[in-house]
């Protein structure tokens, strides 16, 4: 039984609080019919069960308000969750046809408005900036492709005058055609070639072209080869 009540919480010495209640209130009475001060009736109360007892009606006193906060704080509450539900509840009649219609002719701008013109003008503002924009975008150039072109101009004997080929040569201009360098080179026989370097861009010299026009110089010329072509 003993091990049993250790686990418990048990107030063992209730009976002094309770006798010492007891005391101080007939001592309390005693004393308000003339029968002595607060500690006569041979009772003595004790000061620790009144520091008690003061303690508990302060809490007592605490509690109580907090009770109270607490309660009006839920009242509040729950008068809030009230006033939602009812909006919740509360539904807005449909409008009839009749009034959907009218609302549908009052949002029909028959004459236009000046929101709308000055929309219709920031677009066509919009559209001619794109349109010069493109436009000079189209208009900008890009990377001109050239090529480098070596070109073998055989003559047709060793009796050629070489240098006379080089001039000759060298008179072909057409836009887009820059000479370089040129040098003799043996063949055979003691027959050179007119090694010639130049340079073109491609959208606007044809090689085949070009060759053809050399090859026109009958009195110097008698074939063109491509020795080497490469991309600039």
């Amino acid at each position: 039984m003993a091990l049993e009540l250790a686990h418990e919480t048990i107030w063992f010495d209730k009976w002094r609080a309770d006798d010492a209640e007891r005391q101080f209130y007939e001592n309390k009475a005693m004393g308000g019919r003339g029968g002595g001060g607060g500690c006569g009736g041979g009772g003595v109360v004790n000061a620790d069960v009144l520091n008690r007892i003061t303690k508990l009606e302060d809490q007592n006193a605490t509690l109580f308000k907090t009770v109270s906060s607490l309660t009006k704080q839920l009242e509040e509450v729950t008068k809030r969750l009230k006033n939602l539900e009812c909006k919740d509840q509360t539904t807005v009649p449909s409008q009839t046809p009749e009034k959907e219609d009218e609302d549908e002719d009052e949002d029909i701008d028959l004459f236009g408005s000046d929101d709308d013109e000055e929309d219709e003008q920031a677009a066509r503002v919009r559209e001619e900036r794109l349109k010069a924009y493109a436009e000079k975008k189209a208009k900008k150039p890009g990377p001109i492709a050239k090529s480098s072109v070596l070109l073998d101009c055989k003559p047709w004997d060793d009796e050629t005058d070489m240098a006379e080929m080089e001039v000759e040569v060298r008179k072909i201009a057409m836009d887009g055609l820059v000479w370089g360098a040129a040098k003799l080179v043996p063949l055979a026989f003691g027959i050179k070639k007119l090694s010639i370097l130049c340079t073109v861009e491609d959208e606007k010299v044809s090689i085949d072209d070009l060759a053809e026009r050399i090859q026109e110089i009958e009195d110097y010329v008698q074939s063109v080869d491509i020795a080497a072509f490469n991309k600039i």
